[in-house]
């Protein structure tokens, strides 16, 4: 039977971050309150918020083997607040025996009360904003927290029991340079994380970082921010360091001990069912997607009169899931296996994209492992290049 993966949004963080694109916000604590209130009337009618958009309710009967707390930095609830949302989650849903339950945290962002809550109430992984273990390079692009908290987080962590860590790490934030980064990468696999995200910095016009390097301007440090080049060697370098440590890289930017990839993130990447509850979530169930409203208002207002907060809807045809399969998929470096879609589809929708996929290993860009087509190691740096082959114009 087809399990099912919930993403829980929480858009508040204790300060904005000059690279973030994401609309989080900063807010005062009785925000919090109204906010829990509203995630547990929308869990509570969820068949009559997706009865009338025409989304299959037989979803929500399915059993949940993933559930994932994100935002923003949803430990600044706190421990009662979030225990409130999965009490509200267990009454609506099913879950597996063996859940894996993550929570984002950010250094500083949760104490010792907090963790403690949270393994009470289900939470067995943690995924932790370091982004770096240069103080400098954590200033300047505003974060709150230096590398002495990340590593008081761990060993708090794994005082409390905590066997499933996350660390994510951002090559190519101001001021950062391969001395270091390299100095970053050997104080994180020092500390053995089971799990790390390896993002690129991405020039966004949605951040004011971002819009600070596109016009060539210098405040937020806009000016120290390494060049691609620079971030390409240091992509490579994590890769080569992570890998000579027994961290397996099972996606373009995750890497885990043997035994702790992410169930719920390959949910995404293998277009199974995931929820996504709270303000500007996503959800899909393999033939649609829909989205909630962004903004926290207007989430609320609609969830508090008893109205839909889904704001948003597409619904996929049999080609477009194809595209979907083979762009997501792709990010996994198993990569994709041709005759499973030809099952799932109907091998003439695969077939179409035989030539595409030949062209693509004759350059170089993907290679062929039995029945199964994956990036090649020298195409990772222009993933986004060869996914847009996969769809249609």
């Amino acid at each position: 039977m087809e399990t099912l993966g919930i993403y829980i949004q929480v858009p508040f963080c204790a300060s904005k971050c000059s690279f973030c694109n994401f609309s989080s916000r900063v807010v005062r604590q009785d925000v919090y309150d109204r906010y829990c209130q509203t995630l547990g009337e929308e869990i509570k009618h969820l068949s009559e918020f997706y009865r009338p958009a025409g989304i299959d309710t037989n979803l929500l009967n399915a059993p949940v083997d993933s559930v994932y707390i994100g935002g923003g930095t949803p430990s600044l609830m706190g421990g009662d607040r979030l225990a409130e949302i999965v009490e509200s989650l267990q009454r609506r849903f099913q879950f597996v025996p063996r859940v894996e339950f993550t929570l984002e945290v950010t250094p500083g962002s949760a104490n010792s009360d907090c963790l403690k809550q949270a393994l009470a109430f289900g939470v067995n992984r943690l995924s932790i904003g370091a982004q770096s273990f240069a103080d400098a390079e954590l200033r300047s692009v505003g974060r709150l927290h230096s590398a002495e908290d990340t590593r008081a987080l761990i060993q708090d962590a794994r005082d409390h029991g905590f066997s499933n860590i996350s660390l994510d790490l951002i090559a190519g934030l101001p001021c950062q340079s391969a001395d270091t980064w390299q100095s970053t990468l050997e104080s994180a696999i020092g500390l053995r994380p089971e799990h790390f995200s390896v993002y690129l910095f991405e020039i966004d016009k949605k951040s004011r970082l971002g819009r600070e390097v596109l016009r060539h301007g210098d405040r937020y440090h806009a000016d120290e921010v390494p060049d691609e080049d620079f971030m390409a060697d240091a992509y490579d370098h994590a890769r080569r360091l992570l890998g000579g440590q027994g961290y397996i890289q099972y996606e373009i930017s995750n890497f885990a001990l043997p035994g702790f990839e992410s169930i719920h993130n390959r949910k995404y990447w293998q277009l199974r069912p995931y929820l996504g509850l709270g303000a500007g979530a996503h959800s899909c169930d393999g033939q649609h997607r829909w989205a909630n409203a962004t903004t926290v208002e207007e989430y609320e207002g609609q969830v508090l009169r008893g109205k839909s907060p889904i704001c948003e809807q597409q619904t996929l045809s049999s080609d477009a899931q194809v595209e979907e399969f083979f762009f997501l998929g792709l990010r996994q470096r198993e990569g994709i296996n041709l005759a499973e879609a030809g099952e799932r589809w109907g091998r003439e929708r695969v077939e179409r994209w035989a030539q595409k996929i030949e062209s693509l290993e004759n350059g170089g860009q993907l290679e062929r492992i039995g029945g199964r087509i994956r990036l090649a190691d020298s195409a990772l740096l222009v993933s986004n290049e060869v996914f847009q082959e996969f769809i249609s114009s």
